[in-house]
């Protein structure tokens, strides 16, 4: 029986992608669950897994390649099963994509969603978009199995990832094993000769760089942001000296447990707690049925700053969290999101948007909304500065400035203030975070 795979519906309103990397060759055996190929999203980089096991009869797209949600993918050959048994196999699989989730390898990308039928019966094997092999040609080289950061490891140390032996799960390439690799081959490098001077670079050069699937997602979000949603934004200033004691007292022992304890925590519980008293921050609108959705639920988007671009996974619940809980999660999605590990169920399910551009460097920011939501709020760096206090003492401060965009359609410029002012509050007095 000829099955085929087409490229999944993973969910988020998905509708195309961009080949990275084959994992398999055509005529190669795979077991269901192993994965195929790499495709990077417009959120995520993921491993497409095979619905399947059998033999590959044939790949469609190659490295490099932009191939659609419902293009077939691969052509994998079934063994023993044939006449009614594939008729009624065909039958019995379901024509979109199955709600049903894949077991995946450790250390693989989570897919959700995969589509598990094709056209069943006995199609012919194409050959379109698979290259031919001329007759006594050399096999290519297996290619490594690996994580884009790997793969990014072993580039910028020079090293040729497909000589590496994997010690990890599935044979996957890891970075002690590239460290390793590497400085074998410094030891076992002949000496002598001076290394060739560099050839210097002709003046006015341009580079030329394909835009990643995130990129585009990017350029394509802002806009339909700054076209649909009317911006405002509104900036303030809150002094913090409370709450930079309370977190230098409790670092060392949350570094005890293995966690990193930052401002950030503090803040998303701030949020979202004003976030229940100002639910028009919390809203979205439909224009298309004439009616606003208030949200009883806080998930709350942290923008973050990988290589690849800005992506914003979501935390849920966050009302509902610890300080502690919320210092645990914060630190483990900023590492997903460093090493390309996001899966799909981390980016979806927003309501609101915060955005730390202080650890750079910025004070204020007029911050885009995240589209549809109603509202995002941007944080400053942390500055000391004098400040005059309630016996009107001029004393050191520590001053957070913030700065808050939201959509003036669904919010007035006095609820702004207000949801400000509860938020800042919360965080001059940060033991009412506790205390509700």
């Amino acid at each position: 029986m000829r099955h085929v795979f087409k490229f999944p519906d993973i969910g988020e309103g998905l509708e195309e992608g961009t080949i990275v990397e084959w994992y398999v060759e055509k005529g190669q055996e795979v077991e269901s669950g192993q994965s195929l190929v790499q495709v990077e999203t417009d959120k995520v980089t993921t491993d497409i897994p095979s619905p399947k096991t059998g033999t590959l009869a044939a790949l469609y797209g190659k490295e490099g390649e932009t191939i659609n949600v419902g293009d077939p993918l691969a052509e994998i050959e079934i063994e023993g099963v044939e006449g009614e048994q594939a008729q009624q196999e065909a039958k019995e699989e379901p024509a979109g994509p199955s709600q049903e989730g894949v077991e995946e390898e450790e250390g693989a990308g989570v897919v959700g969603t995969i589509e598990v039928a094709g056209e069943g019966g006995h199609l012919p094997a194409s050959q379109e978009g698979v290259e031919q092999k001329e007759e006594g040609e050399e096999k290519p080289r297996k290619k490594a199995l690996a994580t884009p950061v790997a793969r990014a490891l072993a580039k910028d140390m020079g090293v040729d990832i497909d000589k590496i032996k994997g010690t990890g799960p599935g044979g996957r390439v890891m970075k002690q094993d590239i460290h390793d690799y590497a400085a074998k081959a410094t030891t076992s490098k002949p000496s002598g000769g001076a290394p060739a001077p560099a050839a210097a670079e002709p003046e006015e050069t341009v580079e030329y760089e394909d835009l990643t699937q995130i990129r585009k997602t990017i350029a394509k979000n802002m806009s339909r942001s700054k076209q649909n949603a009317a911006h405002m934004t509104v900036m303030d200033e809150v002094e913090i000296s409370e709450l930079v004691r309370l977190r230098s007292k409790y670092k060392e022992k949350y570094k005890e447990q293995g966690v990193k304890l930052n401002y950030l925590p503090f803040i998303l519980k701030a949020t979202a707690l004003a976030l229940r008293k100002h639910r028009q921050l919390n809203s979205e609108m439909d224009p298309d049925n004439d009616r606003m959705l208030f949200k009883k639920y806080y998930n709350i988007g942290i923008a973050v700053d990988t290589e690849k671009g800005l992506v914003v996974p979501v935390i849920k619940h966050v009302d509902r969290l610890s300080i502690f809980e919320l210092a645990e999660k914060t630190s483990e999605i900023a590492r997903k999101a460093r090493d390309g590990e996001l899966t799909m169920e981390d980016m979806k399910g927003g309501t609101f948007t915060v955005t730390s551009y202080g650890s750079i460097g910025g004070q204020f920011a007029q911050p885009v909304i995240n589209y549809p939501q109603a509202g995002i709020l941007g944080i400053g760096r942390i500055l000391k500065k004098p400040v005059v206090n309630d016996q009107d003492e001029v004393v050191p401060g520590q001053i957070l400035p913030l700065s808050m965009s939201v959509d003036h359609r669904i919010v007035d410029g006095g609820e702004v203030s207000r949801f400000l002012n509860t938020l800042m509050e919360y965080l001059g007095d940060p033991i009412t975070l506790i205390m509700e």
